[in-house]
Order: C-alpha cells, then sequence, then structure tokens
C-alpha cells in the first residue's frame, strides 16, 4: 500500500495515559507516533479506505457513524502477542459496542483495500522494538485494569507504511446509547 486512509480511535483516560508509560518505556518510537490508539479501518477487519475517495463521502459516513454511536468504557484484556509475532498489544473484544461502530462504516459503501486480519481490535505496547526475554516476559504480564475510554474517532491520510500521516479529521462519538 502507497496511501490510504485509516479511522484510528484514540485510547483515552486512565487507561491511555498508562498505555503512553508503556509504549514510553518499552518502544519509545511507537509513543513517538502519537497517543496510543486502536486502528478501526486500515487493517483488522476493513483494510484502508482508498486513498482517492472524495473526503466528503468519508466525512458523512463518519459523521453518521459518531452521530449514531455513544462513548464507550472498554476492558481491556491482558497482553498478548499478535498473530505469533512479538509484536505485543492489549486485545478488546471484538463483539459489542466496537463491533457495531466497526460494521457500522465498513457497511458504508467506502472503497476499501483487502485487510490483512479478522477483526481483532487491539492497542499496540511494542511494535518496533524487539525486547530481551525478561523485558518480553514484564510485558505480556501487563495489565491494565481501567477501561478504555472511547469518544473520539479520527481519520489519517497515511503513506508508506506510517512514514507520513496526516490528520484530515475527527468527530465526537454522540450518541444516546441504549
Amino acid at each position: 500500500m502507497k496511501s490510504g486512509l485509516f479511522v484510528l480511535v484514540p485510547i483515552l483516560g486512565a487507561a491511555g495515559d498508562r498505555i503512553t508509560e508503556l509504549q514510553r518505556e518499552f518502544d519509545p518510537r511507537l509513543a513517538a507516533l502519537g497517543p496510543p490508539h486502536l486502528t478501526l479501518a486500515g487493517s483488522s477487519g476493513m483494510g484502508p479506505i482508498h486513498a482517492d475517495t472524495p473526503r466528503e463521502r468519508v466525512s458523512e459516513v463518519l459523521d453518521d457513524a459518531a452521530r449514531e454511536t455513544p462513548p464507550m468504557s472498554l476492558p481491556l484484556g491482558p497482553a498478548m502477542r499478535f498473530m505469533q509475532s512479538d509484536v505485543i498489544v492489549l486485545p478488546l473484544d471484538p463483539h459489542g459496542p466496537l463491533r457495531t461502530l466497526h460494521e457500522r462504516i465498513k457497511a458504508a459503501g467506502l472503497p476499501f483495500a483487502r485487510p490483512r486480519f479478522a477483526f481483532t481490535p487491539h492497542v499496540t505496547l511494542n511494535f518496533y522494538r524487539e525486547q530481551p526475554r525478561d523485558r518480553l516476559r514484564q510485558l505480556l504480564s501487563t495489565r491494565i485494569t481501567e477501561p478504555a475510554e472511547i469518544r473520539i474517532l479520527q481519520l489519517y491520510h497515511t503513506w508508506e507504511h506510517n512514514v507520513k500521516t496526516e490528520l484530515l479529521g475527527e468527530w465526537t462519538l454522540a450518541g444516546a446509547g441504549d
């Protein structure tokens, strides 16, 4: 992929603060990319939105999704290896309100590239840095008891495997809930 549009969900609250601390300690390069997040459109479940998609159409879809989706407070699972790699993540439940939001965007008719993985929502703790065995064990023992606060959708244009990114817009989740 040379270029694409990604929908990210920043992880806010105490969980976001703790994840930021862990990223700074275990993978400063990842931490330097910005606040912790999960990728809603771009890799798992739906690939990046084609970069030539009219921004007005993408904005319309994200406006609708944000208007219909209430803010979420979701538990994070224990740290684990992502897909038998050395990437360490904190998983989120792929069902419930997060799945509803994901499917709402996916079903809106935008053109997506092929996803790399099935929908496996997660927040990455360690991506770029190879860890010594004892540090890896320490990272894998991570438990965050505070919930992930999810209140915002962000749209990024990304080039060349995250070498360059540009924030194109941000939407606040405003749904009333059930």
